[in-house]
Order: structure tokens, then C-alpha cells, then sequence
């Protein structure tokens, strides 16, 4: 250790010096060689970011020294049966986070165990890219409450066995920043954060090969600010800063916010637009090979500090690029611990919209396991629009066309295709490649949007879906609204800053009433509750849903039947799913060959009832066999 670092910890115990020494020895190696892959001089950054973490740790409270012994004893806390996600808005769940913390009941019923706080920091004021544009990372937004707010919820939440995520924004900073403030008012060492341009010769060359997040709203990568009469990198919108990741001073600025949050007790860390870090020339800018060493980096500061702190990644990318976030090759193990599986949800839509699981189950199959240090967020939908990634390769090997799949698809759920039950919006509707991405709640995407198409065909979708997603493996993750069959905000235009935005018919308020209405008997509510309870709850009980047993599809079934078996040493698992609105059949002996000597259905308790040697599943239907 550095002189510098040994005076940081001077005033601890003997214990906790030695903790901090030991774990230094166990991952600088780490720690060194992600910097060295970065920047020159990787000797004096690896220094600084020791220097960092080391003050961390001097100023983590007791209990949260004790989760952090807790969780190195149980090193697979997260990907255990009893992991159950919930995700929301501070303010359109309990309005404040005082206000969360006093609705918590209505989330341990549902069996959550992990609840992801949606941006809550201070961003811009105005359009803020739903909190994505951050003001100030050392501050919550004023509206939800203080860091001290946020430090007590966290005790409640972990008290009552729930894991507190928030975001944590990599790519981009608001425009208000103190830093691109610095960086405007002609502070060398700010700019040098940002990547600005004084004409349009680099921004030009970038863009050949760059993509439009929002081609609507915010066409391009690069703005001209008015105020610097120059170019600035913005991937979002232009008032979203990318930042210079090619800066050490960038990552040590960052190191420092992890430790922030860490501290206030915070268990799991959503990297957003992780993907987009790292910029090079001639290529799309993202899944760069930096991106991973800039993870490990940050990941190994954490675990010095604070190592009960999970990283999870959210890139949106294809499923060849999606491997390496949870790591691989040298950054096995090192990088994000979770990471979204956009892949499994995109097909479960495709699956309902089509009747056929031919095309999924070609993608799923094909996917390499996660390494045994990493799991996957898998939910039936998410905060943001669908877009419809569907791999080209994928649906010319199914005899299909990408381009044409992903047509049909929004057509479907937009409601323009005959014979739809869903009412979803386009949003972002591109005209030069024809694509649209759909926004929606899990309702109305179902059939029980605000014309109700189907309702009784909806609840079975949906719960299909989820029990599809809560067999997969990792952490299944239910977004507000969608517990309750909320079938979408039609006020959601309504709100400042939200008119050109209809993300927001799916990121409804939830108010107590609502919350009230799944304890009545024959609403929506109390159906889609009752339903997504009993998942958790038997999802709970069984050890073959760990997500060390790795997910199998069987590639040889029926066209409209999607089947997964997870192997473990308690036995085997073999989820069996009917996308379709009609009866499929399985065959009887193939269970036995599975390893299914007296197979029986848990999640729904149907009957195995054999019929000219084989088991026939009802529409929808969704069957857990033991």
C-alpha cells in the first residue's frame, strides 16, 4: 500500500486494515491490468483509484461492512430461486422515497426481493430523458428527498430483504453539469472530459458509421453548442454530454460516485448506455473492447471498498455482442455480474404475436451459457420502447426475413395488423429503414389495453410470459404497472416535457387506490397480482431455477411449443410453454428422457393427462414439470 493509502486508513481498527489489505493483494492484479488496457501510465491511475476506494471503505458504516462479509460468505446471493424484481419511478410509485419506503408491503407481497429505483438523482430541469441527463451525481432530485432519504430506504429495503438499485449513468452527463459548465467557460482540464470539435471534419467522419438513438427528436450524434461555437458529442439528445472515457481523470471521477453510492447503501448499480463508452473511428461506437476494461476497472475499485455491490449492465445490444458484458476470456468473472437479457424478451412478443416458436427458438438456442459468476435480468418488459432486434442471420435461417419480421411485428403491436389484440404506439418511427419500435404496457400489448380486444386471451399471455421469464434463470423483473394490469397512462401526454415522448403511456402513476385494487376480488389487479405472487412464490421453492443450472432449449419440438430444461443437482426441470391460441402436444417419453420419472406440473397444477402417448398442453398454457 502507499503511504497515502495507509494514512487514509490509519484510524480504523487493526481487522478492517487488514480486510482492506487482503482484498488489495486478491484483485490488484485486476485492478492493473484493466487500467493498463486503458491509458499510459497505468501505474499512477491504479494508484489513484486504490487511494479512492481506500477512502471508501475508512467511511462505509459498520452494517454495511457486515453485508459485505455477508455477501463474499454467499457469493451467489443474487442468482439464487429466491431473486424477484420490481422496477419503478420514485415518484410515480410512492412519490417521495419516504413515500416508497411506507409501500413496501404491497411489494413484499408480490415476493420482491430486488426493487430498481429508476433515476433519481438530480438531473436538468425540463426534459431530462426520463432523469437519464444528470445534474449531479453526489445529489438526490429534491422532489424525492435527500441523500439521507435515500440511506434510510435502503436500511428499510434491506431490512426487509429487498436489494436497492439505482442508476448509474456512464455515457453521458447533462449539459448543466458542473462539468461541461467548467468546459464552457474554457477550463482546459474539463473539456478535456468531453469531445468537442471545432468544425465538422471529425464529427462528419464519425458519423458515416454512426446510428440515430432518436432519429424523431435528436437526429444526429453531435451538436453545435451556441455557447462554445463548437461540436460537441451527443449519441441522446443535446443536452447529453458523452464523456471522454479516454480520460483517466473521467474514470476516476466515476470510481468516486461508486463509492458515493456504495455507501449510502445501494446493492446493485444499473450502468446505463454502457455500450457507448468508448469511441472509435469507422465503427458504430459501441461494444468497443475498451468498454469491458473500463467495467473491470470500476468494478475492481468496488470490491476493494465495497464488494456486496453488483454491477449490472444495461446494453441493449445483439445477442453475439451481449456475452461479453457478463464477461469472457480475460474478463471473466471481473465485468458486470448481471446484465439484461433484451433477446428473450423480444422473442416472448414474437413468439404471441406470430404463434410460432421456430425463430426463437433457433436465437435462444444458439446463445452461450453466462459464466458461473453471472446471471441475467430477464423481464416480459421494461421502462423504455420495445425495439425489435431481430438478428437478420437469426430469420434467414428460419426462412424469413429480418426486415419483414420486424415490420410485422410493429404492425402487430401497434394494432394495424388484422386480427391484433394489442394497442400499442409507434415510437420512433424511421423512414429510411422503415423501422418503429412499439411503446406499450404488458396489458395492452396483451389484449387488455383500453378497448379490452381479449381480455381473457390477455391475463394468459401474460402470464405466460412471466412464467417464461421467471424460468429462464436470474433475476425476473416485473415493471410498475404491469403487476396490476395496468393498461397504460392515457394522460400521458399531459405532462411537461412528456408531449413527444409516449414511452411514458407505459410508466403509469401507481397510487394507493391502485395499489388497493389487487385486494379485490375479480379486478385486473387482483388477477395480474394473485398471478405474478404465485410465480414468485413458487419459483422460491425450487433449487433448479439457481441460475448455476444452465438453460437448455430443445431445438427438435413441435412448432409453437417453447421448451427449456434446467439441470440441477437437486433434478431437472423442463419448462414447457404453448405460444399459441390452440392445443400442442409433447411427447410423454421425452420427459422420462429428460429425466422426469413421475413428471408432475407445479406452477399451474394441471393434470399430466396422456393421450395416444403424449401430454396436450391448452392454449397459452404454461407448465413447470418436476
Amino acid at each position: 500500500m502507499t503511504p497515502e493509502v495507509r494514512d487514509i486508513l490509519a484510524g480504523m481498527p487493526a481487522h478492517r486494515r487488514e480486510t482492506f489489505e487482503l482484498r488489495l493483494e486478491q484483485w490488484w492484479p485486476d485492478l492493473h491490468d484493466a487500467v493498463t488496457a486503458l491509458y499510459d501510465g497505468p501505474d499512477a491511475v491504479a494508484a489513484n483509484l486504490v487511494a479512492i476506494a481506500a477512502q471508501g471503505f475508512a467511511e462505509r458504516s459498520d452494517d454495511l461492512h457486515r453485508l459485505d462479509e455477508r455477501r463474499l460468505l454467499q457469493p451467489d446471493w443474487f442468482q439464487r430461486p429466491n431473486m424477484f424484481g420490481y422496477a419503478c419511478y420514485v415518484d410515480r410509485y410512492g412519490t417521495t422515497l419516504e413515500g416508497v419506503g411506507e409501500r413496501l408491503d404491497h411489494l413484499v407481497d408480490l415476493g420482491v426481493t430486488y426493487l430498481h429505483m429508476m433515476p433519481l438523482l438530480t438531473p436538468r430541469e425540463g426534459d431530462n430523458d426520463g432523469g437519464y441527463a444528470v445534474k449531479d451525481f453526489y445529489s438526490v432530485r429534491p422532489d424525492l428527498g435527500t441523500n439521507e432519504d435515500l440511506r434510510n430506504l435502503a436500511t428499510t429495503l434491506r431490512a426487509r430483504g429487498i436489494s436497492p438499485v439505482v442508476d448509474l449513468v456512464l455515457n453521458h452527463v447533462a449539459r448543466e453539469h458542473e462539468w461541461a459548465e467548467k468546459a464552457r467557460g474554457g477550463d482546459e482540464r474539463y473539456r478535456s472530459y468531453f469531445h468537442i470539435y471545432p468544425d465538422r471534419e471529425t464529427p462528419d467522419s464519425f458519423e458515416r458509421t454512426l446510428p440515430e438513438v432518436f432519429p424523431d427528436f435528436a437526429p444526429g450524434s453531435f451538436t453545435l453548442d451556441t455557447e462554445l461555437d463548437e461540436w460537441v458529442w451527443t449519441t441522446f439528445n443535446a443536452w447529453q454530454w458523452d464523456l471522454n472515457w479516454s480520460n483517466p481523470a473521467v474514470l476516476e471521477e466515476f470510481a468516486g460516485i461508486v463509492m458515493h453510492l456504495a455507501n449510502l447503501g445501494i446493492e446493485v448499480l444499473r450502468l446505463d448506455a454502457i455500450a457507448f463508452l468508448w469511441k472509435r473511428l469507422g465503427t458504430n461506437c459501441q461494444n468497443q473492447p475498451e468498454v469491458h476494461a473500463i467495467t473491470q476497472a470500476l468494478r475492481t475499485t468496488c470490491r476493494l471498498a465495497a464488494p456486496a455491490t453488483l454491477f449490472k449492465a444495461e446494453a441493449i445490444v445483439g445477442p453475439r455482442d451481449l456475452m461479453p458484458y457478463l464477461g469472457l476470456g480475460r474478463h471473466t468473472g471481473r465485468v458486470s455480474d448481471i446484465a439484461y437479457h433484451n433477446s428473450l424478451m423480444v422473442h416472448i412478443w414474437s413468439m404471441l404475436a406470430s404463434g410460432s416458436s421456430e425463430l426463437a427458438v433457433h436465437a435462444l438456442a444458439s446463445l452461450p451459457p453466462t459464466p458461473p459468476s453471472g446471471t441475467w435480468v430477464t423481464y416480459v418488459r421494461c421502462h423504455d420502447d420495445i425495439g425489435w432486434a431481430i438478428d437478420d442471420g437469426d430469420a434467414a435461417a428460419r426462412g424469413v426475413t429480418g426486415a419483414g419480421h420486424r415490420h410485422f411485428l410493429a404492425d402487430w403491436y401497434s394494432g394495424d395488423f388484422d386480427g391484433s389484440w394489442a394497442e400499442g404506439l409507434v415510437f420512433q418511427y424511421n423512414p429510411d429503414t422503415g423501422d418503429r419500435r412499439i411503446s406499450g404496457t404488458s396489458a395492452a400489448l396483451s389484449g387488455l389495453g383500453p378497448s379490452r380486444k381479449d381480455a381473457d386471451g390477455a391475463f394468459a399471455r401474460m402470464f405466460l410470459a412471466h412464467a417464461i421469464v421467471a424460468a429462464w434463470g436470474g433475476i425476473p423483473v416485473v415493471w410498475s404497472g404491469d403487476d396490476i394490469a395496468s393498461p397504460g397512462d392515457p394522460n400521458w401526454a399531459s405532462e411537461p416535457g412528456h408531449e413527444n415522448d409516449n414511452r411514458w403511456v407505459h410508466r403509469p402513476r401507481v397510487t394507493d387506490e391502485d395499489r388497493a385494487r389487487r385486494l379485490q376480488q375479480g379486478t385486473d389487479a387482483q388477477r395480474a397480482f394473485d398471478g405474478i405472487a404465485h410465480i414468485a412464490r413458487v419459483r422460491r421453492g425450487l433449487p433448479m431455477l439457481h441460475s448455476e443450472a444452465p438453460v437448455q432449449v430443445l431445438t427438435d419440438t413441435e412448432d409453437g411449443l417453447l421448451v427449456l430444461v434446467r439441470r440441477h443437482p437437486s433434478g431437472t426441470l423442463v419448462g414447457v410453454f404453448n405460444v399459441t391460441s390452440e392445443h400442442r402436444a409433447f411427447p410423454y417419453d421425452r420427459l422420462l428422457e429428460l429425466g422426469l420419472t413421475d413428471p408432475h406440473e407445479v406452477l399451474s397444477g394441471h393434470s399430466v393427462v396422456l393421450h395416444d402417448g403424449r401430454v396436450w398442453l391448452p392454449p397459452y398454457a404454461a407448465w413447470w414439470m418436476v
